[in-house]
């Protein structure tokens, strides 16, 4: 038996991530993380802090292929402070989540009060030291382009003031 062929191109991590994750989020009703990935700018950034999707409830749909698909019911998980503004918000955050399927998938939102999990908070930034930030100036100093320059520079100066390993 051969091994399964490796693709000949680099795969973009979201994709492998997206094989891994499917079979959680079908669990959780979720066809795709797609609403899950999407869900601060549907959302937005406020009230996306503060409420977060836990699930999609499909309705039993009817045999007949002739009937029109019932809308599932999106569970969401609010802060009690948040749920009133999404109980508000909520007939025009069910119309851009339908925008952003292309297809009315969603019908109500039921929202549920606890505490969703908050995002970690980003590691300290370590301190530059002067010295390594010149040294990585002068090794820079030969691309033309500012932007990349910048980020080079940045990056030379936090691999130089790294303590050396060992």
């Amino acid at each position: 038996m051969k091994p399964p062929a490796r693709p000949s191109r680099p795969v973009p991590l979201a994709d492998l991530l997206d094989r891994c994750l499917d079979k959680a989020l079908a669990s959780q009703g979720f066809a795709a993380s797609d609403i899950l990935l999407a869900w601060e700018d549907i959302a937005g950034p406020r009230l996306a802090q503060y409420a977060r999707p836990l699930r999609i409830n499909w309705p039993r749909q009817p045999r007949h292929g002739d009937a029109p698909k019932t809308p599932a019911t999106l569970e969401v998980l609010a802060s009690s402070a948040f749920a009133l503004e999404l109980q508000h918000t909520a007939p025009v955050i069910i119309d851009r989540i339908n925008a952003h399927f292309g297809w009315r998938c969603i019908g109500k939102i039921l929202i549920r009060q606890g505490s969703p999990p908050r995002p970690a908070a980003p590691p300290p930034v370590p301190a530059i030291d002067p010295q390594a930030r010149r040294q990585a100036e002068s090794l820079t100093a030969r691309v033309e382009d500012e932007r990349l320059r910048g980020a080079l520079t940045r990056l030379g100066a936090a691999v130089l003031s790294r303590p050396a390993a060992g």
